[in-house]
C-alpha cells in the first residue's frame, strides 16, 4: 500500500487551492493523502533542509513505498527527498521550483538582497497567512546547496508545468527533463497556479500513479 504525501509551495499552506482540490479527489477514491504544514516551526525559520527532515519523518517505518506530490518549492523539496531516500518510489511535481533562487532573487533586487543579508530577515508575503512575515536569510544560504545537477536517481517522475508560468519558467522543467529519460514532462496551458487545469492534472496523476477511477469534483 503506497503512502501519498503532498508538499505545498513556498509561503503557502495545506489549505491552498491545489492542495485542497487534490485532497478531495483522493478522498473520493478512498485513498489517504497526507498534507503536512511545512510552516511548522515558524515561517521565519523555513529552509529546504527543514522541509526534507519534516517530510522524511512522516515516512512509514517499514518498506512501504512513498509517492510524493510537490507543488513549486514543495516539488523541489520532493525531488531532493527522492534523491536521499530510496523509499520514495514515484514523484509528481507541479510547477517545480527548479533553480528557485536564480528566478526569485533577481526580482527582489540587489539592494533588497544586501539589506536582507545585513538585517537577517526579509518580509515575504505569506499567502497561507494572508500577510507579510519575516523570513531568515538562512533560507537563501540553505537553498543554495540544493542544486538540480545532483538529482540523478532514475525514479519515475511526472512533471506538470504551465507554459505561461510567470514564477518558474517552463524552461526550468524542460531543462531538467531533457537529460533524464525517466522524467515525463506535460506542458499545460496555464500559469504558476495551475488553477484552470486541475481536471487535467488529476487525470495525469491518476494514470501515472495507477489510481482507481473517479476523482471528479
Amino acid at each position: 500500500m503506497t503512502k501519498y504525501i503532498y508538499l505545498h509551495g513556498f509561503a503557502s499552506s495545506p489549505q491552498s487551492a491545489k492542495a485542497q482540490d487534490i485532497n478531495k479527489r483522493f478522498a473520493q477514491i478512498h485513498t489517504q493523502l497526507t498534507i503536512p504544514d511545512l510552516n511548522t516551526g515558524g515561517f521565519s525559520g523555513l529552509t529546504i533542509t527543514r522541509q526534507i527532515q519534516q517530510v522524511a519523518a512522516l515516512f512509514p517505518d517499514n518498506s512501504v513505498p512513498v509517492t510524493l506530490i510537490g507543488s513549486s518549492l514543495g516539488g523541489l523539496t520532493a525531488a531532493h527527498l527522492a534523491q536521499q531516500y530510496s523509499q520514495v518510489q514515484r514523484l509528481v511535481l507541479l510547477a517545480p521550483a527548479f533553480a528557485f533562487l536564480s528566478h526569485w532573487l533577481p526580482k527582489l533586487g540587489e539592494e533588497a538582497i544586501q539589506l536582507w543579508q545585513q538585517q537577517g530577515n526579509y518580509q515575504v508575503y505569506h499567502y497561507g497567512e494572508g500577510k507579510s512575515l519575516p523570513l531568515s536569510y538562512n533560507f537563501v544560504t540553505d537553498a543554495a546547496q540544493y542544486q538540480e545537477h545532483t538529482l540523478q536517481r532514475p525514479i519515475p517522475t511526472l512533471i506538470l508545468h504551465g507554459k505561461q508560468d510567470e514564477v518558474i519558467p517552463i524552461t526550468a522543467s524542460r531543462d531538467f527533463a531533457r537529460y533524464r529519460p525517466w522524467v515525463e514532462l506535460v506542458e499545460l496551458d496555464s500559469d504558476h497556479a495551475l488553477g484552470n487545469v486541475m481536471e487535467e492534472i488529476w487525470q495525469a496523476i491518476s494514470l501515472f500513479c495507477q489510481l482507481p477511477e473517479s476523482g471528479k469534483i
